[in-house]
């Protein structure tokens, strides 16, 4: 999916590709999570499928639910969709993040690559300083 550390930099269409695919990705994730958490808050909490989705986009979103949970699997569910929620809020942003830190960390290589291929010797911090 990705060039390798030896090949040049992807022409902007294919990074504008990756970005879109990681995106859709990582919407796929978070409306999978979100399904997850109206269904628990639907079933368990016999709440409303609005207000199932208020309570499990808050929770996805880090702000917390908005009814209060008032049965024990309804607590426990709350319980581990809020931990899921945590870890699924750093996936997101991992996988949308991915291509842009691949190409970033990639240019930065390819630079100093060129450095490595030139005959004249690096120049240090203190033969400039003297």
């Amino acid at each position: 999916m990705y060039e390798h550390h030896s090949e040049q930099l992807a022409p902007m269409h294919v990074f504008a590709r990756r970005l879109l695919v990681n995106a859709l990705v990582a919407v796929g994730i978070l409306l999978f999570s979100l399904g997850l958490g109206m269904l628990g808050y639907h079933f368990l909490e016999r709440l409303s499928w609005l207000d199932a989705m208020l309570n499990a986009s808050m929770i996805l979103g880090g702000m917390g639910p908005v009814n209060p949970v008032q049965t024990p699997g309804g607590k426990v569910f709350a319980s581990f969709y809020a931990l899921y929620c945590g870890v699924i809020l750093l996936t997101s942003v991992g996988v949308l993040a991915a291509p842009i830190f691949h190409r970033f960390m990639h240019y930065f290589h390819l630079q100093s690559g060129d450095d490595e291929e030139n005959d004249e010797p690096a120049v240090t911090n203190k033969e400039v300083s003297d």
